[in-house]
């Protein structure tokens, strides 16, 4: 009785999880501006990616501002065109990303920060995210926004999930009138990483995000044809691509 009880406690609360972003979404705000997002990602980012979480744990109070300002205003289809929604989202899953990890700091793993409810033992299950009533966690705002609505596989270089092995976190806020060069930027960028993705005239081994979400980059194509949008080495149609294993370990500024 008592196990039954757990895993109908722990389903009803998935259900909530997978619902929170199904709410439908105020349409009363008007678009924010980042500039508070870009001063934290100057100062706290470096130019790979690297990032200093202690440096954002002094500055919290500008951080809270901004996530509040985020908090404030729920993109919507009535004020807010598809490209300030698509920033809004990119620029909020890594901000409240951020403030998961130094709520928990020191933290080897993003995967280290869990509930402790059987089968929602994962960070981006955690609904820690309130945007004008609506609750969201991570996996909303990427599978069910970013992923869903925008049908942008290029999204996949612009998030990051805090670890060695994602595309590095931007040191720039990304903006409305910027950023399909923003995303074309990161995409050439996170492709041609020789920490992250290994492709040469005889060998090619990815990143195992072309692996998860192989078919965002293959709707108007092969993955080769994908990855040779944006490949300085150029992959040839019968060259197998094979995937590297994820490191999960923080990606924490190196001193």
């Amino acid at each position: 009785m008592k196990i039954l009880t757990k895993v109908f406690f722990a389903s009803f609360l998935l259900c909530l999880l997978g619902c929170a972003a199904r709410t439908k979404a105020p349409q009363s705000s008007f678009p924010v501006k980042h500039d508070q997002w870009e001063r934290l990602l100057q100062s706290h980012v470096t130019p790979e990616g690297w990032v200093d979480y202690k440096g954002f744990i002094e500055d919290s109070a500008l951080l809270n501002q901004y996530l509040d300002l985020l908090s404030s205003a729920h993109p919507n289809d009535k004020h807010w065109s598809k490209h300030e929604q698509l920033t809004y989202w990119i620029n909020a899953y890594n901000a409240f990303t951020v403030r998961l990890i130094i709520r928990h700091y020191p933290v080897e793993s993003i995967k280290k920060v869990t509930w402790t409810v059987p089968l929602l033992n994962s960070p981006w299950k955690i609904n820690f995210i309130s945007i004008q009533g609506i609750t969201y966690n991570l996996g909303n705002i990427e599978h069910d926004i970013l992923r869903k609505k925008f049908a942008e596989p290029r999204i996949h270089f612009a998030i990051n999930c805090a670890s060695y092995s994602c595309p590095p976190l931007s040191n720039h806020a990304y903006t409305a009138d910027s950023i399909d060069d923003q995303l074309q930027r990161a995409a050439i960028r996170f492709v041609n990483d020789p920490l992250r993705n290994r492709i040469t005239t005889d060998k090619v081994k990815v990143s195992s995000i072309f692996l998860w979400f192989r078919g965002d980059f293959t709707k108007d194509g092969s993955l080769h044809d994908f990855l040779n949008q944006y490949s300085r080495t150029k992959i040839r149609p019968d060259q197998h691509i094979g995937y590297l294993k994820y490191d999960w370990s923080l990606n924490d500024l190196r001193e």
